[in-house]
């Protein structure tokens, strides 16, 4: 007998095999089934997927064999990821010197037939191989070294898909932690910038309030710009909040939401608005959905509503419909509308139409950009109708709550 040596790259191919981070997991159906396959197919009583450490072989799969793994020293996949052809067959054992005396010749598993093809990673390492034994001598037709070729291949592919899993499982950990960073620093920025702008703010207002009689119409119109920045500045951060917040809000379990009390409660909010009716049309009681991400929804297009709104009375209609697996919603308005060019852009966040609302104040853009990234991450899309001067609808759709299957058996 005369033991393996180790590869010539065996650094670089031990650390490509702890990469697919592999040994020692639990057996898999889908690695089972191709050692399974490559048994049937070779007519071979044992196959197994072999991987090779610094000190084993280790068998993600087996078929016909109890053991799990052996000595690398006795591992016949050890020669074999040396070969320099793709595919290492002995046909008897007992003949050749490198296995003569193996204990796996000489007793169990009697391993006098082996033909493994190498398991190699995109650099070209070799991990392993997938391998069939049988405990006589014998040959392998072509189609049969073709198929047990195929079948390493698809080995491989799925090493590769777990070691893709893995990277993407790790880079969404990396961004939910940095998402998690990025949120507390937007919540102690937010708290630190408010802090002051509200002194700034309440500031001007007393000096005005104290000293505004003895200003001229410069120190006035000074103070004016201080305080409108300050204001601007807190909507601007409390804007931004709401954007990166949305997707905390996701994460809240869905409940069941009666439309006209939701109607109401909306209302309810913009009852400083004497001039506004909200109407529900709808022929539904009530929807299941997460209701802080429907409130978040309705609450910036019916503020849109009634900010941009030109009419002495504000008229808006909410409508709610079901359409095959989702619910359909629309926010319906009396309002100028919003022209062609502009129609594509509205959702983008910063993007305004550069106009002011009844209240003299420009837009920030981030409250429909918000709306969309809720209507997205909940599997649904939004989109605005409009014929300027005769107001907007906004149509949007959200995925309804699917009721569980409930299975019966014969007991």
């Amino acid at each position: 007998m005369i033991p393996p040596k180790d590869h010539v790259y065996e650094k670089e191919r031990l650390a490509s095999l702890d990469s697919y981070n592999v040994m020692d997991t639990l057996p898999e159906e889908d690695y089972d089934n191709l050692t399974t396959i490559a048994a049937e197919i070779c007519g071979a009583p044992i196959s197994v997927v072999s991987l090779l450490d610094n000190k084993r072989q280790w068998f993600k799969s087996k078929y016909g064999i109890d053991a799990s793994e052996t000595p690398k020293e006795l591992a016949f996949c050890a020669h074999a990821i040396n070969d320099e052809e793709d595919i290492f067959i002995i046909q008897d054992s007992r003949l050749d010197e490198r296995f003569v005396h193996n204990p796996l010749v000489t007793g169990d598993p009697h391993v006098i037939f082996y033909a493994g093809v190498p398991l190699c990673s995109d650099e070209g390492l070799p991990l392993g191989t997938l391998c069939v034994i049988d405990d006589k001598p014998r040959l392998l037709s072509q189609n049969q070294i073709r198929s047990l070729k195929a079948l390493a291949n698809q080995v491989m592919k799925l090493l590769q898909l777990r070691k893709a899993n893995a990277q993407l499982k790790k880079s969404i950990e990396n961004l939910d932690e940095k998402n998690g960073e990025l949120e507390q620093f937007a919540f102690i920025a937010a708290h630190d910038l408010k802090s002051p702008l509200n002194n700034i703010s309440g500031s001007a207002a007393i000096l005005f309030d104290s000293y505004g009689s003895k200003l001229d119409n410069d120190g006035k119109t000074m103070i004016s710009f201080i305080q409108s920045a300050s204001e601007k500045l807190k909507e601007l951060i409390d804007g931004l909040l709401e954007y990166s917040r949305s997707e905390v809000v996701l994460k809240e379990e869905k409940s069941k939401i009666d439309l006209q009390l939701l109607c109401n409660d909306i209302q309810g909010l913009f009852s400083f608005e004497n001039s506004l009716s909200l109407e529900l049309k709808s022929d539904l009681k009530s929807i299941t959905l997460n209701r802080t991400a429907i409130d978040q929804i309705l609450i910036n297009l019916v503020g849109n509503a009634i900010k941009y709104n030109d009419k002495d009375h504000v008229k808006i209609e909410f409508g709610v419909s079901e359409v095959s697996d989702s619910y359909q919603f629309y926010v319906k308005d009396n309002g100028p509308g919003i022209i062609e060019k502009h129609q594509n852009t509205i959702f983008q966040i910063f993007k305004t139409q550069n106009l002011c609302d009844k209240y003299g104040r420009k837009g920030n853009g981030i409250g429909l950009a918000t709306v969309k990234k809720i209507v997205g991450r909940m599997g649904g899309t939004i989109r605005v109708e409009s014929d300027p001067p005769n107001g907007a609808s906004f149509i949007f759709n959200l995925k309804k709550e699917v009721e569980p299957l409930i299975v019966f058996t014969k007991v």
